[in-house]
């Protein structure tokens, strides 16, 4: 064996290594790296269903198809308070555990986390009208200043 390939091996072991970390998913966590708050892949689920159940799936693709519940969560570890993210994970943390269509419902239903569903109501229309494909299929895009329209009559 010649001493560049040694070394080019070498370096390809050394580089997979140093990526091996990354690649390493912990079973129970969020799909996302979040700093703020701490979520379990149940409670993740959860979100995804009632995101789903605030905007559903007809002719055009639902929130949960969308990732939206993965935008409410980046929303709330990067632009909330520490009390709203509080209020929202401890809500998700109570009706994880019985993640069904029934649990979706009673949720919305439930008085008690009005403030919670109104958080992640915002949050998932706000990412539902950013997404590429309200932007790309929904609205009509021009470029600004607009078209130039010479001949409007100017009432004096």
């Amino acid at each position: 064996m010649n001493r560049r390939t040694a070394i080019k091996q070498l370096m390809i072991v050394a580089g997979g290594l140093a990526l091996l970390p990354s690649c390493r998913g912990s079973v129970g966590e969020a799909s996302i790296a979040l700093e703020n708050i701490q979520i379990s892949a149940a409670e993740e689920a959860f979100l995804g269903d009632l995101v789903d159940a605030i905007i559903p799936e007809t002719d055009s693709p639902g929130a949960k198809s969308l990732n939206l519940h993965l935008f409410v969560l980046k929303m709330l570890d990067d632009c909330h308070s520490p009390e709203d993210q509080q209020l929202v994970i401890s809500a998700l943390k109570k009706n994880a555990d019985a993640n069904s269509p029934t649990a979706i419902e009673a949720f919305l239903k439930e008085s008690a986390y009005v403030e919670a569903l109104a958080i992640i109501k915002r949050r998932t229309i706000q990412g539902y009208l950013n997404s590429e494909y309200v932007m790309k299929n929904k609205l009509k895009y021009e470029l600004i200043p607009g078209r130039y329209l010479g001949e409007v009559k100017v009432q004096a």
